[in-house]
């Protein structure tokens, strides 16, 4: 079944109902927006996915104990991830969902919190809770643009999209589907990404919302590097905001499938997003793995090839260095026949059954000095095929790490 996609302004409240905010409570010391809060019109149903990282956040703790039933609001900080911050950190992540539900007549138990920021510093709550009133007074149906740039940090730009979906054909069956995340580097999930808030107006009960999750994250958040590291605050939230609604008996199945391709293409555009805005990043690589015996060998050949420094630096310097990247998959432990690999840039093909060719460097320079580049690697080892996408390693990677803190 194909789906029709339509782009819609507004990002995450263009879910009717949806209320959000964004506001400075003075977390940053750039003194920028790092307060956002959504507000469900209805108790909603939530999915989550959490970082595999043996060192989870505080907030993350909380809001993953809080998904079995539903939920009414959202709050996020940034600038702080409150993360090994051990029983304090626990505590003030949630006095922040009882400040938030106090001001908002809700149980505590219906508002989830999630942080992201520095690692090891306490909540600076005499700020948090002024912060939190600010937002509650700023709530408003067209708010969602300044909650995706309070979550950011070292982000450049705001990640928020927001699509109208039907089933081809099928226009009476429309329905919203929005999201917001962050993000730009300790970008290489085993989940999800640093954050990723997802809405939609479907009427969907919480066992299919995990299910679709899953597999979103699976082919979208999970197949994305920016430098490696996997954060101890990442999530990713799924929100069916439909109320008491239920799906037309006649049409669930086929809403059902539109919701999955639909929450497929939000997660992976919100995750070249991600990408684009890599720290210091100046260039996109589209990886395709073709013709893989399985999602996990060509999931461990992609994160191979994104994470590799050398094929990082290479993309930097426009380098059409095919070597490194056949030397990645090499060390990826995935059982391949090295000999039937073909290696293509662009269109331009650089390696056939294993070894080089003969190619024209003119036409390599042209591909790799573009801003996104197509990279395609065919094992001939069956079936699987998988997109991926990083970025190239640059000297302002360097420079915004070295310095985080300070």
């Amino acid at each position: 079944m194909e789906i029709e996609l339509k782009k819609i302004e507004g990002g995450i409240t263009a879910i009717s109902g949806v209320k959000a905010a964004g506001i400075s409570s003075g977390l940053k010391k750039n003194s920028g927006k790092d307060l956002a809060l959504v507000y469900l019109p209805y108790p909603a149903p939530c999915a989550g996915v959490f970082t595999t990282n043996a060192f989870k956040a505080a907030p993350l703790q909380v809001t993953e104990k809080r998904l079995k039933d539903p939920v009414r609001a959202l709050i996020v900080n940034s600038g702080n991830a409150n993360a090994c911050t051990g029983d304090r950190g626990l505590e003030d992540a949630r006095e922040t969902a009882r400040i938030v539900a106090n001001c908002l007549k809700l149980r505590p138990e219906e508002v989830l919190v999630s942080s992201t920021g520095v690692i090891g510093q306490y909540l600076p709550m005499e700020k948090i809770a002024p912060g939190i009133e600010k937002a509650v007074s700023a709530l408003s149906p067209s708010g969602g643009g300044d909650a995706a740039r309070a979550i950011m940090t070292t982000d450049t730009f705001p990640k928020e999209r927001a699509y109208l979906v039907s089933p081809r054909g099928k226009e009476h069956l429309s329905f919203k589907i929005a999201g917001m995340a962050k993000g730009a580097g300790m970008i290489c999930p085993d989940m999800a990404t640093m954050l990723a808030f997802l809405f939609t107006d479907l009427p969907l009960e919480k066992g299919f919302l995990q299910d679709a999750l899953r597999e979103a994250v699976r082919r979208s958040f999970n197949v994305i590097s920016v430098d490696g590291d996997t954060s101890t605050n990442d999530m990713a939230l799924l929100f069916s905001c439909g109320g008491a609604k239920k799906l037309p008996e006649n049409d669930e199945n086929i809403l059902k499938e539109a919701f999955r391709q639909g929450l497929l293409h939000l997660c992976r555009q919100l995750a070249i997003d991600l990408v684009r805005d890599g720290e210091g990043a100046s260039k996109v690589i589209h990886l395709t793995v073709k013709g893989a015996s399985d999602y996990a060998s060509a999931r461990k050949i992609a994160r191979a090839v994104l994470n590799s420094p050398l094929v990082k630096t290479a993309f930097f310097g426009e380098d059409a260095n095919w070597g490194r990247i056949i030397t990645a998959m090499g060390y990826s432990g995935v059982d391949f026949k090295p000999h039937l690999v073909d290696v293509f840039l662009g269109d331009l093909q650089v390696a056939a059954a294993g070894k080089g060719l003969a190619f024209d460097e003119e036409r390599a320079r042209e591909i790799l000095h573009k801003t996104e580049i197509y990279v395609l690697v065919r094992l001939h080892m069956g079936n699987e095929e998988l997109a991926a996408w990083g970025c190239d390693l640059s000297y302002d990677y360097i420079k915004i790490n070295s310095s985080y803190r300070s």
